[in-house]
């Protein structure tokens, strides 16, 4: 699989940067099918938020016709895109002038079992919390240390993701996926101004369920109303919709809605 470094082929990045040093940067992971970058006007959106929100200098245009080239070399797969504010000297002052450092990595799509679409997974509850900081909430930054230590307490494999809440107790989202609820018949995401990724494939079956006449609720949802949903799934831009089917003991069926969702997402995508 093919990695690019500022749109040309290579392998290695700068001792300097600042990505590797701080944490300094943003990235998307982005679903490459039949050579076309699946979803990419929302990952360039974030991006953009991001850029924005961290004071990155970047040309989105000029990344979109790059992205594209490269996606068409994956074929089948998955495009990693990473943005650092570039390399600089000791000390976290930015670096005058900034440059940012492009990073694009393929690799193969995940082999998912089948029957996590069509029966459900087991999630894990966390109990590593993530922290409020509304400046980052919302953008796919390079810090993921919650994340890593949140996926570090489970080994067994019948688990296919993790649950995590802030110190609220508030449900976020899951350790690699956003997630919603069905309760009498509205679909429910929880809201993530504190904390939490917005994850393009949450904002697309926002959309979606707009587009269905189907009314979705952006709130903030505690851990008790979750286990007393009616139906639970998780989703992100590579495997789609996954429905809960167990939670600390509380069983789910994949419902209706989920259904009709998933459905739907699969029409959109081409499968």
């Amino acid at each position: 699989m093919p990695c690019w470094v500022n749109g040309v082929p290579a392998e290695g990045v700068p001792v300097r940067d600042r990505g590797l040093a701080y944490g300094d940067g943003l990235f998307e992971t982005i679903s490459v099918r039949q050579g076309r970058a699946r979803l990419l006007d929302r990952h360039l959106q974030r991006l953009q938020l991001g850029c924005q929100r961290l004071q990155i200098p970047l040309g989105i245009d000029s990344l979109r016709a790059e992205i594209s080239s490269f996606a068409m070399q994956v074929g089948d797969g998955v495009a990693k895109l990473i943005v650092t504010r570039g390399s600089g000297m000791r000390g976290y002052a930015f670096p005058q002038p900034q440059q940012a450092l492009r990073i694009l990595q393929g690799s193969p799509l995940p082999d998912y079992p089948a029957a996590h679409a069509e029966q459900g997974v087991k999630l894990f509850s966390c109990a590593t919390r993530l922290a409020e900081q509304p400046l980052l909430a919302g953008i796919k930054h390079l810090n993921r240390l919650e994340q890593v230590l949140a996926r570090a307490e489970w080994q067994d494999p019948g688990y296919a993701e993790g649950l995590m809440q802030d110190h609220s107790g508030r449900v976020i989202e899951g350790v690699s996926s956003n997630l919603f609820m069905v309760d009498a018949g509205q679909l429910l995401t929880p809201a993530l101004q504190r904390c939490g990724v917005a994850g393009v494939m949450r904002a697309e079956i926002i959309e979606q369920s707009e587009r269905l006449g189907i009314t979705c609720a952006v709130r903030d949802i505690g851990l008790a109303e979750l286990m007393e949903a009616d139906e639970v799934f998780l989703c992100n831009s590579l495997f789609g919709i996954w429905p809960v089917r167990e939670l600390a003991g509380r069983v789910w069926e994949r419902g209706e809605l989920t259904r009709i969702l998933q459905n739907n997402l699969h029409d959109l995508l081409g499968g």
